[in-house]
């Protein structure tokens, strides 16, 4: 697990029972989904990482952008990451809570790499297979990438399923 992600398991955890407790657990996946998209905007990191800018102009800054966004406790949880010198964690806090948030609801959210556009019916198809081999309800994010040549490439969670024909090309080249 990378360092980030360490540091970011705290504040995930802590935000996963406080929406857990109130019952709002969508409201901090939109939140914590807008402050992960605002913080891989390049030149809003390069602002919140300057040392020349202080921390309440950078609290003033992030209110401006998350107005309607983030309301009431993403507020207080927002400055609470600045004032921690932790808000560049805020994309592996938003995963973290995401993975905390399908446990508890008793799904699993699945990236299908293929090399071509799956079909519906092929979706469904391939959810269902996963359904069975990983016992939870399957949430399927798919997308194309041609460098697979063929096959699939499947990741959920830790877990890592290559059944694309680059990757036994390159478990061959590793044999040979």
């Amino acid at each position: 697990m990378s360092e980030l992600a360490t540091l970011a398991r705290p504040y995930a955890e802590a935000v996963f029972k406080r929406a857990k407790e109130i019952g709002n657990s969508q409201e901090w996946s939109e939140t914590l989904a807008f402050l992960s998209a605002a913080m891989q905007d390049e030149n809003l990191t390069e602002i919140v990482n300057n040392p020349k800018v202080s921390e309440a102009q950078v609290v003033k800054l992030m209110q401006e952008i998350c107005q309607d966004q983030v309301t009431g406790e993403g507020i207080n949880f927002l400055k609470l990451l600045i004032e921690n010198d932790r808000l560049n964690l805020a994309p592996q806090i938003a995963e973290q809570f995401e993975s905390y948030k399908a446990e508890d609801e008793g799904y699993v959210d699945v990236d299908v790499i293929t090399a071509y556009a799956l079909t519906k019916a092929e979706e469904q198809s391939f959810a269902s297979s996963l359904k069975k081999k990983l016992n939870k309800a399957v949430n399927i994010r798919s997308s194309v990438d041609k460098s697979l040549i063929g096959g699939f490439l499947v990741r959920a969670g830790d877990s890592v399923i290559d059944g694309s024909i680059s990757g036994q090309l390159q478990q061959l080249a590793k044999r040979i």
